[in-house]
């Protein structure tokens, strides 16, 4: 019997660029701690990986959206804290009593069930105005008795810094900070950094930023001095020739004009590999940049590699991606050789119309995840 089978689609995730970006927002945070948000298992990069290396960092404040989340994460390392951000199900009190987490109790139902349970220690999310989770300022009576750790509240607009509730809710903030007794306080998700140090309090709880998007709108790469975390490589499964006049893929959408050489590639939509990103996400393999042909299947995409003197290449610029001409020399692409798409988020998601966190997210679980 075999033990494995070699993966043929890797998820390439650059361990040193989620340090720096960590970093980078902390610093910005001025005295405040810098946790992560690792929900969605780490927004779909793995949030076993993320906790480990950030962890190594100096990073001591983790969350999660729910129980089973936690205890998919599994032990934490020493002297490491995790919240659960969805607070406390009566389904959930055995996992929340265990002690692998903390919750974040959201309602005045949640505060009584975790009195009655005889709860330690747990967060309290207050809402400012986003109104998704939290309790209303005026029920904070419930709270009396509440060893609170960290109270938060979160931010509807921080993406938007001259949108006029970001200070609403600061205000807000700051008046329940007066009110109610807590260990830390926490306003800043990752865009909420990037609004000044004001809105750090005692922890921020970035996430988006960490794996290399830009969490404020008209920001570019240089100004928000983020790197890009993860890159998509998937290995050519079969090279064909494609004749002048055949098509390529369902609904022959694409028709060669010459003979073209053509790469198909074991990665589709089913891998987040989305049909909108037919026409903007380059393919490298080593300093070459090819483009994808006909539509993205489920588990399938074409790539013209055929060997041309001059061809229209997308290129990353350090911004986005510019389209030119170049002199490029023979492609050589052949079965086997490994691709790679690259996840530039902020330029994927002004040509898609998709937000960046979707980008991450609808990441597929056929790749094998690799840190480097």
């Amino acid at each position: 019997m075999f033990e494995s089978v070699p993966a043929a689609l890797r998820l390439t995730i650059d361990g040193d660029a989620l340090a720096a970006n960590w970093r980078w927002l902390r610093a910005r945070g001025g005295e405040a701690a810098c946790g992560a948000a690792v929900k969605a298992d780490g927004y779909g990069l793995g949030a076993r990986g993320v906790v480990d290396r950030l962890a190594r960092e100096g990073c001591r404040d983790f969350f999660v959206s729910s129980w089973a989340e936690a205890a998919a994460l599994g032990p934490m390392p020493e002297g490491v804290a995790l919240s659960v951000l969805h607070g406390v199900r009566e389904a959930d009190m055995p996992a929340a009593l265990s002690g692998i987490a903390r919750p974040v109790l959201n309602s005045a139902e949640q505060v009584a069930r975790w009195k009655a349970a005889g709860g330690a220690a747990c967060d309290v999310m207050i809402d400012t105005g986003i109104n998704r989770l939290g309790l209303r300022p005026e029920e904070a009576g419930v709270l009396a008795g509440l060893e609170i750790e960290t109270l938060m509240s979160h931010l509807a607009c921080a993406d938007e810094p001259d949108h006029p509730m970001n200070e609403r809710q600061l205000a807000r903030f700051r008046q329940v900070r007066a009110a109610i007794p807590a260990k830390r306080y926490s306003l800043a998700n990752s865009a909420g950094i990037c609004l000044g140090k004001k809105y750090a309090f005692g922890v921020t709880r970035p996430g988006l930023a960490l794996y290399g998007g830009i969490p404020v709108i008209g920001h570019s790469v240089q100004e928000q001095g983020l790197r890009p975390v993860a890159a998509v490589e998937t290995e050519v499964i079969q090279i064909r020739q494609v004749e002048a006049g055949e098509t390529v893929g369902y609904g022959a959408t694409w028709q060669a004009h010459h003979p073209t050489k053509v790469a198909i590639l074991n990665v589709g939509y089913a891998d987040g590999i989305l049909r909108q990103f037919a026409e903007h996400l380059p393919i490298r393999v080593g300093d070459q940049v090819f483009g994808m042909i006909g539509r993205i299947s489920m588990d399938l995409i074409a790539v013209d590699v055929t060997d041309h003197d001059h061809v229209v290449i997308t290129e990353h610029d350090g911004e986005g991606w510019t389209s030119h001409k170049r002199l490029r020399t023979p492609a050589n692409v052949r079965e086997g050789d490994w691709l790679t798409l690259p996840l530039h988020l902020p330029w994927l998601s002004r040509s898609t119309t998709l937000s960046q966190y979707e980008l991450l997210t609808t990441l597929g679980h056929r790749y094998q995840r690799r840190w480097t």
